[in-house]
């Protein structure tokens, strides 16, 4: 009975953090652009260095400031969001 419990509380730890990391996955990354290499970028974040790979990297030149978020790279900051609109 124990080791049951044991191992349901393991899969359980295991499950929240692989969920935790995928909302972690989803945040953009912003940062000047120091290697390409086709479709793959490695970004200068005020951190670290960060390789991403994006679907379309046509108009985008090393030193480019960028905004990587879902795969879609942008000239400049990050996309606002946008507020909810009441009554709907």
């Amino acid at each position: 009975m124990k080791t049951k419990r044991i191992i349901a509380l393991l899969v359980a730890v295991i499950f929240t953090l692989g969920v935790v990391s995928l909302a972690f996955a989803a945040e953009p990354v912003m940062g000047k652009i120091t290697k390409m290499d086709g479709n793959k970028l490695t970004i200068k974040t005020k951190d670290k260095d960060v390789t991403v790979e994006v679907k379309s990297a046509k108009d985008l030149k090393v030193g480019d400031e960028v905004t990587v978020k879902d795969g879609m790279a942008t000239n400049g900051e990050a996309p606002k969001k946008k507020k909810a609109v009441e009554g709907c």
